[in-house]
């Protein structure tokens, strides 16, 4: 049986006075899904460890970590980069008067972080990103910035196979799938932000669906939103993936008698910029299925559910 998981990165938030952004979106497709199939909560970040997507990537796809994962070896991993016998890997954001800085010169800025942290070499990965790698704690300094550096962790365990697709931009999806040993495919345009080509993550996955059992596309634009205090384009990333990636997907597994399920991995507060490891709403559909549980995809109608591991 074919199966589609569509991970909407960040979507979720702590339910409030006012609206979250799931609840503002206006999705037509995921409304549909939810009418047909089974609404829950999942716990996509398991006790003891911090939200994010390296601990709710994993659970999504049925392996949840036992201990916090390397943020620093999902970088490189993502980047197809070995990180040495003896060194360790260290993810490194940039911030600017509390919003994420994206240097005009990201050469300059990384020889710059080496000379902070003696002993570790810099790599941009893109935008605010660097990944640090070497064989003692980094103490980077820059004047008028500040860093934020993922520590150590443990390695993710190849679980998974080449039956396994997973579509995304080159980020954490990617270095998290490629670990736990799934495929990676990711097209050139997919960029993990919110200007990401949603039509191309599209074709990619219809590509892949006649010839994988289990098909995981991946969206970072919910998150990156949030994380740049937006709301407003949070909710749009949201009403463009309904209408991109969750209709047309939708429509092919469930032709093809599969499943699709949708998930946030965690949440992130746009008002803060915070990861959140509240249960996250996610719906099933498809083979088997019967329908039950709320009627849209939103954090205060699953309040009540039963908890789920993640399916």
């Amino acid at each position: 049986m074919v199966e589609v998981l569509v991970i909407l990165d960040g979507a979720a938030e702590r339910p409030g006075p006012g609206p979250t952004s799931l609840e503002r979106a206006n999705t037509p497709a995921l409304d549909a899904l939810c009418a047909r199939g089974r609404v829950r909560a999942l716990e996509t970040t398991p006790p003891g460890l911090e939200p994010g997507s390296e601990t709710g990537i994993p659970t999504l796809l049925g392996h949840p970590p036992a201990a916090r994962p390397s943020r620093g070896l999902i970088e490189a991993a993502a980047a197809g980069m070995e990180v040495p016998p003896g060194a360790r890997a260290w993810r490194c954001d940039l911030y600017l008067d509390g919003a994420r800085h994206h240097p005009a010169e990201p050469a300059y800025t990384a020889s710059a972080l080496e000379v902070s942290s003696p002993g570790c070499r810099a790599f941009h990965l893109r935008g605010h990103r660097f990944l640090l790698v070497g064989a003692g704690w980094p103490e980077p300094h820059l004047p008028g910035l500040e860093l934020h550096v993922w520590g150590d962790g443990v390695r993710l365990t190849p679980t998974l196979g080449a039956d396994t697709v997973v579509i995304c931009a080159p980020g954490a999806a990617a270095g998290v799938a490629r670990l736990l040993g799934a495929r990676v495919r990711i097209p050139p345009t997919a960029t993990g932000t919110q200007d990401t080509d949603l039509r191309g993550k599209r074709h990619a996955a219809l590509d892949e669906l006649p010839r994988c059992r289990r098909v995981v596309v991946h969206v970072g634009g919910p998150d990156e939103a949030a994380h740049e205090h937006d709301p407003d384009g949070k909710v749009a990333v949201l009403e463009a993936i309904d209408t991109e990636l969750v209709s047309p997907l939708a429509e092919a597994a469930l032709a093809l008698g599969g499943r699709i399920m949708v998930s946030p991995d965690h949440g992130t507060d746009p008002g803060t910029g915070e990861h959140l490891a509240d249960p996250v709403p996610s719906v099933l559909a498809g083979a088997g299925v019967r329908a039950e549980g709320p009627g849209r995809l939103v954090e205060r109608l699953v309040a009540s559910e039963l908890l789920e591991a993640a399916l």
